[in-house]
């Protein structure tokens, strides 16, 4: 039994951890060999990560889960949910505590399509509600108090995001980013690390996971 104690939505993880991890290496070939300046997604990107599962590494998503149950999350948002892997541990979470709700947000349709299909065959569908679309519409409803947030997306994306959802947080709260470790991470996330390296907002270290794996409290 691993760290969920639910060996049906374990099974189903463990198959999807393992086709995102055998979608790699198409995708390291695509930006080797994707031509011209990086601007943010455009069509060309859309369409290489429409089938893409990007999941987040699975060590990563068990820390996700073991910090919402410490802290009794019960509202959560995930900022990119792909096809909903992550989104699943932070549900287990959420359910695991009592019940609540994950909210998560996905540009992609057929992402949305599969995620939620993923959610049906786990059993968590009741916790999650996931919204289709540009997030920072679609999460401008989002009510407090949030206990928790995973950023699993786009660098351009997390600062707008952050300043969205920054005074719907409780004190308290965790706030948890990817792949923030190494000199160009650093440079790329530096309007991320503006506010939550602002001790009047949040303590915050890079945890050593693959790539860095930042985790903020707020004050």
């Amino acid at each position: 039994m691993g760290v969920l104690h639910d060996s049906k939505l374990e099974a189903l993880l463990a198959e999807l951890h393992a086709q995102s991890a055998a979608q790699a290496p198409e995708t390291e070939t695509y930006f080797r060999t994707r031509t011209g300046p990086w601007h943010g997604m455009e069509a060309r990107d859309h369409a290489h990560f429409a089938d893409k599962l990007v999941a987040l590494d699975r060590d990563k998503a068990e820390f996700c889960y073991g910090l919402c149950r410490a802290i009794g999350a019960r509202r959560v948002v995930e900022v990119g949910s792909s096809f909903g892997v992550s989104t699943m541990y932070l549900a287990a979470a959420v359910r695991d505590n009592g019940g609540g709700v994950v909210i998560g947000g996905e540009y992609e349709p057929q992402k949305v399509k599969a995620a939620r299909a993923n959610f049906e065959r786990s059993g968590l569908s009741r916790y999650i509600d996931l919204r289709e679309g540009d997030l920072l519409e679609t999460f401008k409803t989002i009510e407090g108090p949030i206990d928790f947030v995973l950023f699993d997306i786009w660098v351009q994306v997390v600062r707008p995001a952050l300043d969205l959802l920054l005074p719907r947080l409780r004190p308290g709260a965790i706030v948890c980013a990817d792949n923030t470790a190494g000199e160009r991470n650093r440079r790329n996330y530096a309007p991320y690390f503006e506010i939550v390296g602002d001790p009047t907002k949040f303590r915050t270290q890079t945890l050593p996971f693959s790539g860095g794996f930042e985790m903020a409290v707020k004050v």
